[in-house]
């Protein structure tokens, strides 16, 4: 164990690091507090002094983790780049990114908070495609897509290992581009 006193913020955020790296491992219910300890190389009587439990625990990595690609991506302001932004996002975090978005909607627990970012994400969407899409059941369904095809392409690239940096942004846009494509009239 680390017995090297630290500031109180340096020392959560080694906490929050080390816990998001567990929960990409093994979930909310199959990481323990002693497995976020040991990956922090601190004791569980530390892990206390930062957090209330296990939960509080795994709503500050969210909250983290969102805040994180939050300041990748920066103002809600939708241009074509955001796509580049969210890579580089879930490059620098992508036990982060991957709990936000494929554990935390598995978790009963915070199920809720995870369907709440994904309902702000579909609305985002429709704003910046009611202007390319007449049809408001076309509209709905490419608008309930596009971030759901976004989050599985970052994943995949993932874990593919990141092929390519330079250019997945521009094979993303035009998985995109084929979404709004297929939901204008024939």
């Amino acid at each position: 164990m680390n017995g090297t006193r630290m500031p109180r913020e340096e020392r959560r955020e080694q906490i929050l690091a080390a816990a998001t790296e567990a929960f990409a491992r093994g979930g909310f219910a199959g990481t323990g507090l002693e497995d976020v300890a040991v990956e922090a190389g601190v004791t569980r009587v530390i892990l206390y002094r930062h957090f209330d439990s296990k939960a509080d625990l795994y709503r500050a990595v969210l909250a983290r983790a969102r805040a994180n690609l939050g300041a990748a991506v920066g103002p809600p302001d939708y241009t074509e780049q955001i796509i580049d932004a969210l890579l580089a996002g879930a490059a620098r975090d992508p036990a982060g990114f991957r709990l936000l978005f494929s554990h935390a909607a598995r978790e009963p627990e915070f199920r809720a908070e995870a369907d709440r970012f994904r309902a702000e994400m579909v609305a985002t969407a429709r704003e910046q495609l009611a202007p390319m899409i007449d049809d408001p059941g076309w509209l709905g369904w490419a608008a309930h897509l596009a971030p759901a095809t976004t989050v599985a392409a970052i994943t995949a690239w993932l874990d593919a290992g990141r092929p390519d940096p330079d250019t997945a942004g521009e094979r993303i846009r035009r998985a995109l581009a084929g979404i709004v494509r297929a939901a204008q009239p024939g």
